[in-house]
């Protein structure tokens, strides 16, 4: 177990400051104006919260699909809608028995950030306001919800797809390779990453510390459910086109606007997942790096019709050198991005202040010594270096280990600086 170290002063205060960012919610704004309708649900034990923009055609029929959900989950609930438009909407939904968060137009991932304080039920649902996803059935979500699961994805693949409900291209080329990027990136098993209707503790929300202001907020509740290691199920849900008359928000924003969204989710998903890109490559380019510079260390070695000589140790040296920064990088990653700790736990023994100090030390001695006859050679040839000899391999090798043991030391300084600054304290 690790043994945690007595802070000082200032890594106290930088830990307490730490420490209220992560536990501090959104307060109520008074930029946000709540409506709520004359039959208010007193006691939900769901929430139904769901972002609204000029949506008067089908915000009425969406309050009632919400309310038969509920009714037919046999579940008590309220209807929060953000709302942000500059047509009947929020009346319209007030008057079908919705509670309207009055707020300014600012993201959809604003949305449900401004509305966490609003938020009374135990369980919060999501989705969309215009009536392609089916709110009526709302019980799949409710058992996985009582079960156990604190995030439960909807799933369009695994339910049914109306046609003419999502472009050609979205359907069989977008979702299914991104949702495959992210479960590659993060070992996950999603089958649809960009459905909007998913539901969730609202521990689990609040936990999530959402910070995407638009689109990208989907992305990040998904990556951050994988890093919060949250228990997570995945239901079938119905997607049904958009209604005559109706345009999406897509279309409102222009031809390109599909694109840009999915570049600022690709860019979370990279964001949240950057040791996937550092740490394993990194492992390899160390191995690889090893396996061609430490057999050379005392000579050119000859394998079959191959000779290792002198170019290739540089070469395994550089790629040993590019694949420790790589596997560096990847565990500061991995600590910056651990909400449970429990990475945190794991490679913080591997460098303890003492241990990395005089281990990084000898290294870097070792190295020394290896490097010392050659420059010695250097200087007593009237620094020439007329021949490749044992000296030139054992400084190749030498060079190598005086780096490693640099970077290393460094890099246990920068460790520690992570785990401080994130409120996770400091290992001896």
């Amino acid at each position: 177990m690790p043994t945690w170290q007595t802070r000082t002063p200032v890594e106290q205060s930088i830990t307490d400051r730490r420490a209220r960012e992560l536990t501090s919610l959104p307060i109520a704004s008074p930029e946000l104006e709540l409506l709520t309708p004359t039959d208010d649900e007193r006691a939900p034990e769901v929430s139904i919260v769901v972002p609204a923009l000029n949506e008067e055609l089908t915000i009425t029929e969406f309050v009632r699909w919400c309310h038969q959900g509920l009714a037919n989950a046999g579940v008590a609930g309220e209807i929060l809608i953000i709302d942000s438009s500059t047509d009947e909407t929020p009346q319209r939904a007030v008057a079908a028995g919705a509670r309207v968060l009055r707020a300014p137009k600012r993201g959809l991932g604003r949305a449900y950030i401004d509305a966490i304080p609003y938020i009374r039920g135990r369980y919060v649902i999501m989705g969309d306001a215009d009536c392609t996803y089916d709110f009526r059935q709302l019980e799949p979500f409710v058992e996985r919800l009582r079960a156990g699961d604190e995030f439960v994805m909807g799933s369009r693949y695994r339910g049914f797809i109306e046609s003419g409900s999502m472009p050609l291209h979205h359907r069989y080329v977008g979702t299914p390779a991104t949702t495959w990027i992210l479960n590659r990136v993060y070992s996950s098993k999603f089958s649809d990453i960009h459905c909007g209707m998913r539901g969730l503790t609202l521990d689990a929300l609040k936990r999530m510390h959402l910070e995407s202001q638009s689109w990208e907020y989907a992305s990040e509740m998904v990556l951050k459910s994988v890093h919060l290691e949250l228990q997570t199920g995945e239901v079938p849900v119905r997607f049904l086109k958009d209604r005559e008359g109706r345009v999406s928000h897509h279309r409102r924003m222009g031809w390109s606007s599909p694109f840009r969204a999915a570049w600022v989710n690709m860019r979370a998903m990279f964001v949240y997942g950057a040791d996937f890109f550092v740490f394993g490559p990194g492992c390899l380019l160390l191995l690889l790096g090893l396996l061609l510079m430490l057999p050379v260390t005392f000579g050119a070695v000859t394998v079959g019709p191959v000779t290792f000589s002198l170019t290739s140790q540089f070469i395994g040296a550089m790629l040993a050198v590019l694949g420790l920064q790589g596997v560096f990088l990847g565990c500061l990653a991995k600590i910056f991005f651990d909400y449970t700790g429990r990475r945190t736990g794991r490679i913080m023994p591997w460098f303890r202040y003492t241990r990395a100090a005089f281990v990084s030390s000898a290294i870097f001695i070792v190295g020394l010594a290896l490097t010392i006859p050659l420059v010695v050679r250097y200087f007593q040839n009237d620094l020439s270096l007329p021949e490749i000899s044992i000296t030139n391999h054992l400084a190749v090798t030498g060079l190598f280990l005086m780096v490693a043991g640099f970077s290393i030391f460094v890099f246990t300084l920068l460790i520690h600086a992570a785990t401080i600054a994130t409120g996770r304290g400091s290992y001896e």
